[in-house]
């Protein structure tokens, strides 16, 4: 099994059934068919799939089906940060108990007065709770969300505390100093970057690959961008037509909407609002993808 997340992975959108729960066949599908294009494998419930929006029951029930689906465990990330650390124990057992390895864990992300040591002992927690070196967790570092910021020197010290068990780190912020920074406080851990413009230059540098949310609907965009084609301002353009709307998840699941032909895929879960239609967004996005990636 692999060690670490690396190579080109997705933060998958998730399906949704008129109940609002998820529909978890649509999701084995969306995974296959992006394994199909050049996917190594799919994270789940992490930002771009409205993860805490989703209690542990709902995660893993999730898991299960996609599992008998067909979808194998190695290719597949669980987002595991929860506001109680009981939470994701629990999640990462069972996940690990389904074959799972890979667990992203989000710092804690209510108290922002929070010192880094505070930071340390919170992932500490989680990992001495799980208790099992099959786990193979990765800090999720997105403070323009989550509000928290990891400190490179926690994330040093959490990979010399755990070896292994601690394989890698998720950088979101969108600033590659701060990709740098992580690279040279714990060189040893396998960082993945989630900004779409910054996959070339990361790999360059030594980072493991990515997990994106373009990739959802430009997957062959952000292969191009794995393989060092010079993309960059098209990836830019592109992320640009969801990133500049009110809401990158409600707009993002709109395009895939009208590139499946599926309006169910407009479905978001509360506090986010559904938008009515997608297809200027993706008559946008197809005319930045009309000439070819040579």
């Amino acid at each position: 099994m692999t060690e670490a997340i690396r190579g080109f992975w997705v933060a998958s959108a998730t399906p949704l059934a008129a109940d609002g729960s998820v529909d978890s066949a649509k999701l084995a599908v969306h995974a296959k068919q992006l394994f199909g294009k050049g996917v190594d494998g799919v994270v789940l419930f992490g930002t771009t799939g409205e993860g805490t929006s989703f209690n542990v029951t709902e995660r893993i029930a999730t898991i299960e089906a996609v599992l008998k689906a067909g979808v194998a465990p190695e290719r597949i990330g669980v987002g595991g940060g929860f506001p109680a650390i009981a939470d994701s124990i629990a999640l990462s057992r069972a996940a690990l108990g389904l074959g799972l390895r890979h667990v992203l864990v989000l710092p804690p992300y209510f108290d922002r007065s929070v010192t880094p040591e505070g930071i340390e002992d919170a992932f500490a927690a989680i990992i001495d709770g799980v208790a099992d070196d099959r786990l193979r967790a990765y800090l999720y570092h997105i403070p323009q969300i989550s509000g928290v910021a990891i400190p490179t020197g926690v994330a040093a010290n959490l990979r010399n505390r755990y070896g292994r068990v601690v394989a890698g780190l998720k950088d979101s912020s969108g600033d590659f100093k701060q990709f740098q920074a992580f690279r040279t406080a714990a060189p040893d851990l396998a960082i993945t970057v989630g900004n779409e413009t910054d996959i070339a230059r990361a790999i360059a540098a030594g980072g493991a690959g990515t997990i994106c949310g373009m990739a959802n609907i430009a997957p062959e965009l952000v292969k191009a961008m794995i393989d060092g084609k010079d993309v960059e301002p098209r990836m830019q353009a592109a992320a640009e037509i969801v990133l500049k709307t009110p809401s990158f998840l409600a707009t993002l699941k709109a395009i895939i909407a009208a590139q499946t032909g599926d309006p169910a895929w407009l479905r978001v879960r509360p506090p986010l609002r559904a938008l009515s239609d997608g297809s200027a967004f993706k008559r946008k996005l197809d005319e930045l993808m009309a000439p070819a990636i040579a």
